[in-house]
């Protein structure tokens, strides 16, 4: 028989003596088994083995008191012996002593294991895989509700009675008439801007004269739409997805779709038609304010009379330089509606998703504009405009 022991007189600290009978380790354990004595006994309970294969009894019986350290002691030694091979069993315990190992084997989780560090490189190209697959399917989710957005057009050109007059002329009146000053005033800075960047380099080579032409034909050609669709997305379009948005949060639409409503009739089209039809009479009127501007600050700076430039401006530009910014108001109107609609509806039941996709909204309204504005400029050349 072996004896360890963790006292000073034998009685009043933790002991433990072990016995081996043939398979058989008994070890009895005895005495106060807490923090200022058990703790003693840890490098000999470490070193503790019993026969291979074999039983071992742990005898508590003359435990005479127990706290965490002690049963957590007691629990590692056991739970050790296990692990080896050996069937384990608690004889003679009291209550306290028993429930104490029975906490310690509840709250025995292991850690999980740390996570693998990732090789920077690989994350990168993971990150660019599942943004990649994500614009994929947002790309067709897209052209799934440009569809849907047609069919439901199709269908209230067909049957009139459909179209809801008074939300489309009071969306009318929220993307035209209220966006007049913002889309002025944006214009008109941006001819002045061009008027005093373009003389002051323009002087150099005495070709002054020429700001006129450079006026008239980027802010028709290019500018002017362009700054009206930046505008409209970030004042229009990302108003649509907020409002819809805000719908989805308050589980309206669900509620129109129980009154056997549906969402694109009720709330897309509308605002759609509504860009579409709005959007040329703001280019229009923003080409004014930018030709306006310019002219101003040509009178101003180079001594250009409001008469020599308009006859400047008629020499140097002709009828498709008008038309060609005109053309594309539309086309980007659509874009943005269909963006601000789309997004709206995609809004989660959160506020933060409201938001979040009202950014989404304004950035992929721009994004498209530019990128179809490179398409029809690519286009208009090629065919000579």
């Amino acid at each position: 028989m072996t004896a360890i022991d963790s006292s000073t007189d034998g009685t009043q600290g933790a002991w433990l003596r072990s016995d081996v009978q043939d398979r058989l380790l008994v070890l009895a354990a005895g005495g106060r088994w807490n923090m200022a004595s058990a703790v003693r006994l840890q490098v000999d309970l470490e070193m503790l083995e019993g026969p291979s294969g074999g039983l071992v009894e742990l005898n508590a019986a003359e435990i005479t008191g127990i706290d965490s350290t002690g049963a957590w002691l007691l629990y590692r030694t056991l739970k050790r012996l296990r692990e080896e091979g050996l069937e384990t069993r608690l004889v003679n315990a009291s209550p306290t002593v028993a429930e104490m190992l029975d906490q310690m084997a509840a709250n025995d989780v292991p850690h999980p294991a740390a996570p693998p560090v990732e090789n920077g490189l690989i994350r990168v190209v993971r990150h660019m895989g599942e943004t990649t697959e994500e614009i994929f399917w947002e790309v067709i989710d897209g052209i799934a509700f440009l569809g849907l957005v047609m069919q439901t057009l199709g269908g209230t050109l067909l049957h009139p009675s459909r179209l809801r007059l008074t939300p489309l002329v009071f969306h009318m009146e929220k993307v035209g008439l209220n966006a007049l000053p913002i889309v002025g005033l944006i214009s008109f800075l941006i001819g002045v801007v061009l008027a005093y960047q373009g003389a002051t380099q323009l002087q150099k080579f005495g070709a002054e004269v020429f700001v006129v032409d450079l006026i008239g034909v980027s802010v028709l050609r290019e500018i002017g739409i362009l700054l009206t669709a930046i505008v409209v997305a970030g004042r229009s379009g990302s108003a649509f997805t907020a409002q819809i948005g805000s719908m989805k949060v308050n589980e309206e639409v669900d509620a129109m779709r129980t009154l056997g409503l549906d969402p694109i009739q009720v709330l897309v089209i509308p605002r759609t038609l509504a860009l579409v039809l709005m959007l040329p009479l703001l280019a229009f009127f923003s080409d004014i304010m930018g030709l306006l501007g310019g002219g101003l600050m040509a009178w101003s700076v180079l001594d250009v009379s409001p008469g020599q430039f308009i006859e400047r401006l008629n020499g140097s530009i002709g009828m498709w330089t008008f038309w060609v910014g005109i053309i594309k108001a539309p086309v980007f109107g659509l874009l943005i509606a269909l963006v601000g609609c789309y997004e709206g509806l995609q809004v989660a039941n959160s506020a933060e998703s409201v938001g979040s996709r009202t950014t989404r909204s304004v950035v992929e309204s721009i994004f498209l504009v530019m990128i179809v504005d490179a398409v029809f400029s690519i286009f208009f050349a090629y065919i000579g405009i």
